[in-house]
């Protein structure tokens, strides 16, 4: 199997700050990390993909965070840190199933409590 890494040429993640003095919503901040970031989706979409296809009916988010940073950590080398917003779950869940509606069964969505 490939590392994350391999699929993604040339990446560089780039460190999201927003002024302590204007706080941005749950929502902008994703959409910030999701433009500078769009290998996350992609590499959420093929270990999504890969575990239904190996016969899984359910697929939780959180375990395919933890396989994508297991994975990001062991396939690079480095002082920069990757880090993966457990706040952005939700957002990646609802693009999985807007690119792929297939797939809305095999993620439970919950309402969102902020945007």
């Amino acid at each position: 199997m490939a590392a994350v890494q391999d699929e993604i040429p040339g990446l560089v993640i780039y460190a999201v700050r927003q002024p302590d003095d204007q706080p941005a919503s749950i929502q902008a901040q994703f959409e910030t990390f999701h433009r500078l970031n769009p290998w996350v989706l992609r590499a959420l979409e093929t270990l999504t993909a890969d575990y239904l296809k190996r016969g899984a009916r359910r697929v939780g988010i959180g375990m395919l965070f933890e396989v994508l940073r297991w994975r990001y950590v062991t396939a690079t080398e480095g002082d920069d840190e990757f880090r993966l917003n457990n706040n952005f779950r939700s957002r990646y869940v609802r693009l999985l199933i807007e690119r792929h509606p297939e797939w809305a069964r095999a993620f439970e969505v919950r309402s969102l409590r902020t945007e």
